[in-house]
């Protein structure tokens, strides 16, 4: 995989090396079921662990999954509590299947206030998987664009570095990974949520009504679909591109 991080001009057809995923819907989807929103985010897990393997099987380089925005702090206490355990007993769970299937996973956000026990398998999961490379999981928690942007300008400023777009991507979370080339949002919504907000520039954005636990490979297939009708130029001519 190429480390460059921003994409590269590609003809109508081509297919992305950058997925990144808003999985909006869970809790929608618990409560037209009369279930609790635990039993979504639940649901959620499955759906994602079908996009990891279509993603890998459509040859993907990178899948970033939006898991937990820093804004998420903000919901009910039982209910981050909830999301907590589940990110335990997800991570605990699928970290050798991933290895197996060779994915790399890696997190991105601001850990500091995830439990020791949460923080301490996304580490070993780092580095278990850190020699894989037929896919890139990257999950996006504690994470906020505009954070990101933020330490990152700190970083450089720190370092007594100029200050370049060069030098604060080189502090970005993101560094090494290829800008997402699309970005699906599920759950019917129409806004990025601070996410990705640099790295995002230039991606094409899909959204869909469906909800995030009945996303399926079908789904993830019409946005590749749809992204492979896209003309895109980067500021460029039709000619150029």
């Amino acid at each position: 995989m190429r480390s460059d991080p921003v994409a590269s001009p590609a003809a109508a057809g081509a297919a992305p090396r950058h997925v990144a995923v808003i999985m909006d819907g869970n809790g929608r989807w618990a409560r037209q079921r009369h279930r609790p929103r635990a039993a979504g985010h639940q649901a959620g897990v499955r759906a994602a662990r079908e996009v990891v393997r279509v993603c890998r099987d459509r040859k993907v380089e990178v899948l970033t999954l939006f898991a937990f925005s820093q804004e998420n702090w903000q919901r009910p206490a039982n209910e981050v509590g909830l999301l907590m355990e589940l990110f335990v007993r997800t991570l605990g769970r699928e970290i050798e299947s991933l290895h197996r299937n060779e994915v790399r996973i890696r997190f991105i956000g601001d850990h500091a206030p995830f439990p020791p026990r949460l923080r301490e398998l996304m580490q070993k999961a780092e580095a278990r998987t850190a020699g894989n490379g037929r896919l890139t999981l990257a999950i996006a928690a504690g994470y906020g664009g505009q954070w990101d942007i933020l330490q990152a300008a700190r970083a450089v400023c720190a370092a007594g570095e100029p200050f370049s777009a060069a030098n604060l991507e080189a502090r970005l979370n993101t560094f090494g990974l290829p800008h997402p080339d699309l970005l699906i949002r599920t759950g019917g919504e129409r806004r990025i949520s601070n996410f990705l907000i640099w790295q995002m520039a230039y991606a094409e954005l899909y959204f869909t009504d469906t909800l995030w636990p009945d996303f399926r490979e079908a789904d993830f297939d019409a946005a590749l679909a749809w992204y492979a009708g896209r003309d895109r130029r980067f500021g460029r001519v039709a000619e150029q591109a």
